[in-house]
């Protein structure tokens, strides 16, 4: 499916050589984003041609100047020379001044009908200026091939710099690991929008990404795991050259990557393959589902510490940041109550619970760094039990623990998960690709504010910027980290750099069109909103009388649709009002970007139903099957008999218990078969939703996610019943391909009527 729409992507592109850009929507006013402080608009404008040179003098400004007469030589076809001493005109001349109005990452932009001056204190400051100077002109500069056009650039008079110094993006590579080509095409999109930090998450409980010289096993044992239904994923690491030549690409775009080795929690692939180092001495698997273990670093242990400086002192040489991550979330402290040696730790430290043995534990590692000249990182669970003197929080669980480090006069990173983690939805769950939860539209990253509320003034100062979190549970592929990513980072971008009192969401919607044309010319399979419905989504809607189909997205675009079998185009019908049915039809619908770039089709069957009786059977009550064991198909449990087996209540809930449940004993799987009766009262459309494996109502299979839960659409599902009872079935295996367990998962019920609306849910609890 990627590589169809990266294909389209391309013909797209192609299909502009033959046309005036300036005709294109897309490239009409100013879209340079993020919005600059100041511009000034003048008249008349500066013609780029095949013989304009750039000026520049030193080596690092010349080394900036020629980085893009690279990127404008793909584009165009133009070998732009750079010389030491400016011509009569048609030049674009870079200069260096050092009391110039601007921070160090600012710059100052001026063109006119002669020529284009750009000014900053220091190489970095050019870089923005001239990345600035791309955006002014249309959007296929960033053509990977030349492309026929009229290169012209408006005249202004822009002055910038950057509200914070801290703009960063996360990229969690130990879930699905990503290779050093997609990492280097993703920093060339930062550096398009300005942001500076890479945050390079390398460790986890489900994967070890970077080499290790001196602890080999880490590169065998850690970098693999079997997955749920028994395939192996990996090995997949970063060898140390691997490192140094990201590290390098990533200074050319003036960005900073900041490593991440997670401890004292979120370390089982380490355990794996060195288990003597955790509480218990294992043996131990590389996690292959996501969430939190129990098991992590013993901090009883000298040897420990040991290996952790080890490892660090091995990866500090291969980063240039003075920054390092050390994880510190999401560490649960129940192995450390039980271990002896944890125990003795607490008592010899005179320490008061485990939360303070985590800050001892975490206080340990920031002497290794400080040696180095490192400044410590870490997730905002460091504050507990006291914060490491020299520590940057970075706040995730939302803002308090920014608020609480700025104030105590500690250097913040703001990344709460509601507005930043780009792992969340960014349409309507029944519509979009799987996540792993949360709902984060590109409006809502765009209205974040980083200096938090309850913030003293006089700590202002310690807010260094935020950053926006791309986790990878439910991303496996580089072409699903894009559509998770992208437009969003473009917000993070804004947010981070623009002025609050510029900031304009409808402004930005506008500007983002031409920004998305530009990610074209990079490949880029960024997020489209795809049509859904008001409330929520179903791809099966049944009706007895007529059905009306309202359709929106999550941001203004053009929606167009069939209803003939055909695939929806550009000059297919357009989406304008309710569509009402009062037969069988497939209605195919998508949406379409000012540039022609359309979304993926979306189906949604639309089917004329009667009324399914109601059973005249005993009605008994609720009952529950547990199935113990490892089982990957429904078609398993056929001839099995249940471990256990009880009446659950139903008095509208569903209320339960699940035996061997995983926070009790992580290693023992429980498979779940409830059956029962849903009480329809009175006849009507019923709607159903699950997570479960499976959901049979009146003995015919409504939703199949049988496999592939984790990885498919969950839509609803509609169906016709008459008053009374119906028997209903639901599967759900204990052991999810590739995630978290199902089983207890939520079994959402909704009737509709003409003019009315009831909604029952029958809830799984644990």
């Amino acid at each position: 499916m990627y590589r169809l729409k990266n294909l389209f992507a391309l013909l797209l592109l192609v299909s502009t050589v033959s046309c005036k850009t300036e005709d294109k929507s897309y490239n009409e006013g100013i879209n340079i984003t993020p919005k600059p402080l100041e511009l000034v608009r003048k008249d008349g404008k500066f013609t780029l041609k095949d013989n304009t040179v750039f000026v520049a003098n030193g080596e690092p400004v010349r080394k900036v100047a020629g980085f893009f007469t690279a990127k404008i030589q793909k584009s165009t076809g133009y070998a732009l020379q750079t010389v030491q001493d400016s011509p009569s005109g048609n030049c674009i001349e870079l200069s260096i001044v050092e009391d110039l109005n601007v921070n160090g990452e600012g710059y100052t932009v001026d063109v006119s009908a002669g020529g284009i001056t750009v000014k900053a204190r220091t190489p970095q400051g050019i870089f923005y200026g001239l990345q600035t100077l791309m955006q002014l002109l249309p959007a296929e500069i960033e053509s990977p091939s030349p492309v026929k056009a009229s290169w012209t650039i408006p005249a202004v008079s822009v002055r910038d710099e950057p509200r914070f110094r801290y703009r960063g993006q996360h990229l969690d590579v130990c879930r699905h690991f990503f290779d050093v080509e997609y990492i280097k095409k993703h920093l060339d999109i930062l550096a398009m929008f300005k942001i500076n930090k890479f945050h390079w998450h390398l460790t986890d409980d489900q994967g070890w990404r970077i080499e290790s010289k001196k602890y080999p096993k880490l590169n065998v044992t850690g970098t693999l795991r079997t997955e749920g239904e028994g395939n192996v994923y990996g090995p997949y690491y970063y060898t140390h050259e691997q490192i140094r030549e990201i590290v390098a690409y990533a200074k050319e775009r003036f960005i900073e990557v900041i490593p991440e080795i997670e401890l004292p929690g979120h370390g089982v692939a380490a355990l794996s393959a060195y288990p003597e180092y955790s509480c218990t001495g294992g043996p131990f698997e590389v996690r292959n589902i996501w969430g939190v273990s129990n098991d992590v670093f013993c901090a009883g242990n000298d040897a420990t510490f040991a290996f952790l400086t080890d490892i660090i002192e091995e990866a500090i040489p291969l980063f240039e940041s003075d920054c390092f991550h050390i994880g510190g979330d999401e560490c649960p402290k129940i192995r450390w109550e039980k271990c002896p040696k944890c125990q003795a730790r607490i008592k010899k430290e005179k320490l008061k619970d485990g939360h303070e043995l985590q800050s001892w534990f975490i206080g340990q590692i920031e002497q290794t760094l400080l040696k180095h000249n490192k400044r410590m990182i870490g997730w905002d669970e460091i504050l507990e039990g006291g914060l490491a003197p020299s520590a940057t929080v970075m706040s995730w669980r939302g803002e308090e623990g920014g608020v609480e480090a700025a104030n105590m006069g500690h250097d913040v990173i703001m990344t709460p998960g509601s507005w930043l983690y780009l792992d969340h939805y960014q349409g309507d769950s029944k519509v979009e690709p799987v996540t792993i939860g949360g709902y984060t539209t590109l409006e809502k990253t765009y209205s974040y504010e980083p200096i938090p509320k309850g913030l003293n003034r006089d700590k202002v100062q310690h807010i260094l910027g935020a950053q926006a979190n791309v986790w990878s549970e439910y991303i496996y592929d580089p072409e699903q980290a894009e559509y998770m990513s992208y437009p969003r980072v473009i917000a993070l971008a804004e947010v981070t750099w623009s002025s609050k009192e510029q900031k304009d969401y409808g402004d930005f919607e506008r500007r983002i069109a031409n920004q998305l044309v530009r990610l074209d010319g990079h490949s880029v399979n960024y997020h489209i909103p795809i049509p859904e419905q008001p409330g929520s989504s179903s791809d099966f809607v049944a009706f007895v009388d007529s059905a009306i189909v309202e359709l929106k997205t999550t941001r203004p675009l053009k929606i167009v649709y069939t209803t003939n079998m055909e695939e929806p185009g550009i000059s297919s019908k357009e989406y304008t009002a309710p569509l009402k049915f009062t037969e069988n039809t497939s209605l195919k619908t998508r949406s379409v970007l000012s540039s022609g770039k359309m979304s993926p089709v979306r189906t949604i069957i639309i089917e004329k139903q009667t009324y399914a009786p109601a059973t005249t059977a005993n009605i008994s009550a609720w009952k529950a099957e547990y199935y113990k064991g490892k089982y990957f198909k429904i078609s398993e449990l056929r001839d099995k008999t249940p471990d256990e087996t009880e009446n659950a209540e139903s008095q509208g809930r569903l209320k339960y218990r699940i035996p061997g449940y995983r926070e009790i004993n992580e290693d023992e799987y429980c498979s779940l078969v409830l059956t029962g009766y849903f009480h329809v009262p009175e006849d009507g459309v019923y709607c159903f939703s699950t997570e479960a494996d499976g959901l049979w109502i009146d003995g015919k299979l409504l939703i199949d996610n049988e496999g592939t839960v984790r990885k498919i659409v969950r839509t609803d599902k509609s169906t016709a019943l008459a008053k009374g009872y119906h028997p209903v079935r639901i599967v759900s295996l204990g052991n999810i391909i590739g995630g978290w367990p199902s089983q207890w998962d939520n079994v959402s019920v909704r009737w509709k009527g003409a003019d009315k609306q009831k909604f029952v849910k029958l809830k799984i609890e644990n």
